[in-house]
């Protein structure tokens, strides 16, 4: 793992922490390297049930490091989008912890994470078109689905930044926190979610992120193939037992 990105591991969650505080974590291909493979280990780990990503210094992260990428150095990876999760998100549920600032190529991490917790002080922005660039790592395409259609045009068209009280009205932000709290938040919520099923916890995040491209007859469908192993699986029975006895279920993810 680079230096620039921290990770660490408290109990069955996974904290992912950029780590460039002197440049706002912007983010360049290090970032991206170091993201992508955190995500990947909290996919393969059958020790990981939740993640979360945070800044360091108390800024999310000002968006791509533009010096960086005028060297040539891109916090893209090739088929999975910016820091390799934008395009390809874990199968496991992630939750962005912010503070400070989450703007353009950071704001859009933000969309790739499943649930947002922030600290009241934070601000987010997309300010693309302010440059005339377009928000082409996400915001443009997943902003409408995440907030109101309105509420994404105004933020998209105009460039100009929001604050999380709004994003918490709009729907993007699901947990406010005093300024310095988000992170213990997301833990809060993390711990919260790794507590339940593994496999009820990775299939229901798969229907829930699926079902926008499915019809409803489509939907029954395909939400039956993913959910019968879980109806069968150990887990299941171990729930329903953990129930009746009136005690903690052990998990097994299987």
């Amino acid at each position: 793992m680079s230096d620039e990105v921290v990770v660490e591991r408290h109990g069955a969650v996974q904290v992912i922490t950029i780590n460039r505080p002197e440049a706002k974590n912007a983010l360049n291909g290090a970032v991206a390297a170091g993201v992508a493979a955190a995500v990947d280990e909290l996919d393969e780990s059958d020790d990981l049930r939740v993640g979360v990503l945070t800044g360091k210094g108390g800024t999310f992260s000002a968006g791509m490091d533009l010096k960086a990428w005028l060297r040539g150095d891109s916090p893209l990876i090739q088929g999975r989008g910016v820091c390799g999760i934008t395009i390809t998100p874990p199968r496991k549920p992630l939750i962005g912890a912010v503070e400070g600032w989450a703007l353009a190529g950071g704001f859009e991490l933000l969309l790739a994470c499943d649930l947002v917790v922030a600290a009241r002080t934070a601000r987010f922005g997309v300010p693309e078109v302010t440059r005339s660039l377009v928000a082409a790592g996400g915001a443009a395409l997943l902003l409408p689905r995440r907030v109101p259609f309105a509420v994404a045009l105004e933020l998209l068209l105009t460039g100009e930044p929001f604050g999380a009280e709004r994003a918490a009205e709009a729907g993007l932000v699901n947990r406010l926190t005093g300024e310095g709290g988000a992170l213990r938040g997301a833990l809060d919520l993390a711990r919260t979610i790794a507590a339940n099923g593994p496999l009820a916890v990775a299939a229901t995040k798969r229907i829930a992120r699926s079902s926008a491209d499915w019809t409803l007859d489509e939907g029954w469908a395909r939400q039956t193939e993913i959910t019968d192993p879980v109806f069968a699986s150990q887990d299941a029975k171990e729930g329903a037992r953990a129930f009746a006895e009136k005690r903690a279920p052990v998990w097994k993810g299987r």
